[in-house]
Order: C-alpha cells, then structure tokens, then sequence
C-alpha cells in the first residue's frame, strides 16, 4: 500500500513537471516572448524532447504575426495528462489484485 502511493506520487510529478513546462512554452509563444531571453531559451530547449513526438501534428496559428498558439503542445499536454492518469490507474489496478 505503501509503495503504491509513492509510485504514485513520483507519477503525479513527474507528469506536473511535464505540464508546468509545456504551459510556460505555450504561455510564452502566445504571448511573443523574446527567444534571445536565458529563461526563454531554456524553457524552449528543456521543452523540445517533451514536445518532439507531437511536433507537426498540428499546425501553429500565428496571430499577428507575433503572438503564436501551438497546438502541438496544446495536444502534448492533454496526452501527458492522459497518461500520467491511465499510470495511476494501472497502478492501482494491479495493487487491488
């Protein structure tokens, strides 16, 4: 039971990691933040590999000219989401057996 609610955890943040991340990129797109900025870049580099298997599902709107909605980390958040929640299930699954 114990292990369980650690595993668990680990899940929950993990995947809130993901999410925090992946919000802050589309957060900072949307609102046309500058690439040249030390956190900018660092959430867009630590960000790619969560987003490369998404990248090009969708294509990103561009509002402006500027301000970008990328609906590929839109769509890589839910599925995090979705997995992070099916994990925790499993879990739990195969903890009650």
């Amino acid at each position: 039971m114990r292990s369980r609610s650690i595993i668990i955890y680990l899940i929950n943040i993990v995947i809130g990691i993901a999410q925090l991340i992946l919000g802050l990129r589309i957060i900072l797109k949307l609102f046309g933040a500058n690439k040249t900025a030390p956190f900018v870049q660092w959430i867009y580099e630590t960000s790619a590999p969560l987003l490369y298997p998404f990248e090009g599902i969708f294509p990103s709107a561009a509002l402006e000219g500027r301000f970008v909605i990328e609906f590929s980390a839109l769509f890589a958040v839910i599925i995090y989401s979705l997995i992070g929640y099916f994990l925790t299930k499993l879990i739990i699954m195969f903890d009650e057996k």
